[in-house]
């Protein structure tokens, strides 16, 4: 973790009313008689890729709000196996369980360099009590937050082979460069996918040869999308 700015979010940097994202996270409704009833610093910081934003089980702070990177949540199984259970892009909050729970459902891990806002749990109970507009935005990130991973589980849970790996490949899409998309390990994406990891590469080298995907780096790992309508195929 690398602590960038750690200051009060309206005496500091950490400028939220003219926050670039703004309007996709959770203080866009917010105004003028709601910012000044924070008296909680709000910090930004920033984790390096394989980071942990925070662990399973770990008791909560606070939440966050993905400004830029991706991160995966993961979850231990019964017997002990670690699970890839969402990804989150710039716009998601991290860690609305928190909120209800007092304490984190999954492992956070930073899957490229992210940038993120750390909003303390005290702040967002005071204003999900006195602010009808952060109380409606936060059930609206819930209601997102549970769509989402009811998606991912039917999208990636379902159907062939292949098309469980071209889902992944347009889910995995670069925020920043939608033509491009990023793998994670194949045994990570064999776990995700349900897909034994022989079969996950032979369908990456199909998707390839097909066409519809071209290699970006020499691991593997990067891809850049040629063929996106085969991929939705």
């Amino acid at each position: 973790m690398i602590p960038i700015q750690i200051d009060s979010a309206w005496k500091g940097t950490s400028d939220c009313r003219n926050c670039g994202i703004r309007d996709m996270v959770l203080f866009a409704d917010l105004n003028e008689q709601d910012f000044g009833a924070i008296h909680t610093p709000i910090d930004d910081l920033l984790f390096a890729t394989d980071a942990a934003l925070y662990t399973e089980g770990e008791k909560a702070v606070g939440v966050f709000t993905l400004r830029k990177g991706m991160v995966k949540l993961v979850r231990s199984t019964a017997d002990g196996r670690a699970r890839i259970v969402r990804v989150l892009k710039p716009g998601d909050v991290i860690g609305l369980e928190a909120l209800a729970t007092a304490r984190y459902d999954c492992e956070a891990i930073a899957l490229t360099s992210v940038s993120v806002c750390r909003i303390p749990l005290t702040v967002l109970h005071h204003l999900s009590t006195h602010s009808s507009r952060l109380h409606m935005r936060l059930m609206e990130k819930w209601q997102h937050a549970l769509k989402d991973a009811d998606d991912w589980l039917a999208d990636l849970n379902f159907g062939t082979a292949r098309q469980r790996v071209a889902r992944l490949a347009l889910k995995m899409r670069d925020p920043e460069q939608p033509n491009f998309t990023s793998f994670f390990s194949r045994e990570d994406m064999g776990a995700m996918l349900d897909l034994k990891l022989e079969t996950v590469s032979r369908e990456v080298s199909a998707l390839v040869r097909d066409g519809a995907l071209k290699p970006g780096d020499k691991q593997g790992r990067r891809y850049e999308i040629v063929n996106e309508a085969f991929l939705r195929a």
